[in-house]
């Protein structure tokens, strides 16, 4: 089974996270997939939207740790970092509008491939974690997409708590669009993709590019601001004083 899959529309696109056993959790497959099927859709000038959801009811639950735990270890854990570099690398680069349908869950690296949607959709019980704080690690990714929109005191309050932040509240940050009943997720975000589908051709790639052009650096130069800060492991050890 294809670890994402694509389901053609007029006018659009469905990028769909395809391991619902485990709940879409991101493995080294998973990211190649990924990539690869945001180039084919971004290549197609016939589509005007994308849209991005996990299969199975449920959006994406983070890092499948036992992945990247198995013994012996799978052949991609030393490209892992590439592989999911190359992944925000093709979103960031999508040329086209891209919708997010939030069900259930997105967690940690599910979180920040929801937070790179420029349009978002959730239910009112989904909710959406950055809780890398709570397991000790950095969230660059999360930090890198929430930087495009939001302020550092959102940021921080997302970030730095960790906590679960659900449908209305996600609404409120700014961070999703659209709020609705759970089981109206899916059905809303196509909705959304048709009316913009809709509208005259180029437009919307018009508009994005006007978007990215802003930041004045490519998407690595964007990504790199985030993910080569350690202050933690660079800070020097403190020296004894001289009596």
């Amino acid at each position: 089974m294809a670890a994402v899959k694509t389901v053609q529309h007029d006018g659009w696109a469905e990028i769909v996270l395809n391991r619902p056993e485990v709940k879409n959790a991101i493995d080294g497959p998973l990211g190649i997939a990924l990539a690869q099927s945001l180039l084919d859709a971004s290549a197609d000038t016939d589509n005007r939207v994308l849209l991005l959801r996990g299969a199975g009811g449920a959006f994406c639950s983070g890092l499948d740790l036992k992945a990247f735990n198995a013994e012996p270890a799978p052949a991609w854990l030393s490209e892992f970092q590439a592989i999911w570099r190359a992944a925000h690398r093709a979103l960031f680069e999508t040329p086209m509008p891209v919708v997010g349908a939030l069900e259930r869950y997105a967690i940690n690296g599910g979180a920040a491939l929801a937070l790179a949607c420029d349009l978002l959709v959730v239910g009112e019980a989904s909710f959406l974690q950055v809780g890398e704080a709570q397991i000790g690690m950095a969230a660059p990714y999360n930090l890198a997409w929430m930087s495009l929109r939001h302020s550092e005191a959102l940021m921080a309050e997302v970030a730095l708590q960790g906590e679960r932040i659900r449908g209305e509240a996600l609404v409120g940050m700014g961070i999703a669009q659209h709020c609705v009943e759970d089981g109206q997720v899916l059905e809303t975000a196509q909705q959304l993709c048709d009316t913009l589908a809709g509208y005259p051709d180029g437009g919307l790639r018009r508009i994005k590019a006007g978007l990215r052009a802003r930041l004045r650096v490519d998407a690595d130069g964007w990504f790199d601001r985030f993910t080569g800060v350690d202050p933690v492991g660079s800070r020097p050890k403190p020296r004894r004083m001289q009596s």
